[in-house]
């Protein structure tokens, strides 16, 4: 720079925002939305509060957050929720903020790119907006058909609240939400109960799901299986957790075009394929189980961009199943309740967090 040169605008604030993981419409009873996640960076040496994110369709906003609306979808990481609510937009010098993001979106003509524009509060006067951050927004999820027959209660499953999607893990240099979009799957009667009456609550056996035939979501290749993880006693785990054994006795299918079909926490010795098998859609894969970071019988389903649980990034898929109810969890220890209505039918959706649902 000379002497005689000018500078045009004020440098902005040093806060990097960006979109780690580039999202798909997923579909639900309800609709189709965007789900994804907005990281944002502090820089500068200085406190910032974020009180206003606004996502861009071109000059169009699809979206906005402020106020209690933003804080409650804000949380930062190594920090328990509860302080992170208590925070809200405040984001501290050297320090990071999630912001997960969940609205709707047209499935026939949904936006092709996302931009960003973020409102900062610098001090108790002025305020600065920042855009950037552009992202594509792919138009379809991949399309299977169910992981099993029969009635379940799709537990933790997608929402923008739910343990599975608010797990972000540091893996391999990179941070990843592999379960974004997992669901565990349960079998309940029509009292909400996922055992047999009468039945000893610590046999697996006793359990409506054990045993259920787990099956091929597409035709694919075996590109990971665990079989040697002994089975929980229910409500007491057999192993210690690690990366290892988190999912328990798990496969992993590989079924094109970057995406695998990850199930978890199946019996040992069930399995009925071996890495490198090709297999065909329905075709029965091993047997659900109580292994791993699992307290009772029941099935992790997650479709992923790699092979592993944790350090891939989840995706959407899209099948056909009737939605039956919804279910409530409350109480220590925790009591399901459902709630069941006239089906629904759902072509090419996912199921949502703790809807009862029927795959044909």
């Amino acid at each position: 720079m000379t002497a005689s040169s000018t500078v045009s605008a004020q440098i902005p604030s040093s806060i990097e925002f960006r979109v780690p993981k580039a999202p798909t419409v997923a579909t639900t009873d309800s609709g189709s939305f965007a789900v994804y996640e907005l990281h944002v960076t502090n820089l500068t040496p200085a406190p910032t509060i974020l009180r206003r994110v606004d996502v861009l369709d071109g000059t169009t906003v699809l979206h906005s957050l402020a106020d209690s609306a933003l804080g409650a979808v804000m949380s930062h990481p190594g920090v328990a929720r509860q302080d992170s609510i208590l925070k809200r937009g405040r984001i501290a010098p050297g320090t990071r903020a999630y912001v997960y993001i969940w609205f709707p979106v047209n499935r026939d003509r949904p936006p092709a790119r996302l931009t960003h524009r973020l409102t900062f509060q610098k001090n108790d006067t002025t305020t600065e907006v920042l855009e950037g951050s552009v992202t594509s927004l792919e138009p379809a999820a991949v399309a299977i058909t169910a992981p099993m027959h029969g009635e379940w209660a799709a537990l933790n499953g997608p929402s923008n609240a739910s343990g599975h999607r608010r797990l972000v893990m540091g893996l391999n240099g990179g941070t990843a939400i592999g379960q974004r979009f997992a669901i565990d799957y349960l079998k309940l009667d029509s009292t909400g109960s996922s055992r047999r009456p009468g039945s000893d609550p610590s046999k697996n056996a006793s359990y409506y799901a054990y045993g259920t035939e787990l099956l091929a979501v597409a035709d694919g290749i075996i590109a990971a299986t665990k079989d040697s993880i002994p089975e929980n006693v229910v409500g007491q785990r057999a192993v210690n957790i690690n990366m290892i054994t988190v999912g328990g006795n798990h496969v992993a299918l590989d079924i094109g075009n970057g995406k695998y079909a990850l199930y978890a926490h199946v019996q040992p010795g069930s399995l009925r394929v071996k890495v490198g098998d090709r297999v065909k859609r329905g075709q029965v894969l091993a047997l659900l189980g109580n292994s791993g970071n699992s307290t009772e019988p029941h099935v992790h389903f997650q479709i992923a961009d790699g092979p592993t649980f944790l350090s891939s990034e989840g995706v959407p898929y899209a099948l056909d199943f009737q939605v039956l109810g919804n279910c409530g969890v409350a109480g220590n220890p925790p009591k399901i309740t459902c709630t069941r209505h006239a089906p629904t039918a759902v072509k090419g959706g996912i199921p949502i967090q703790n809807e009862l649902v029927r795959f044909p």
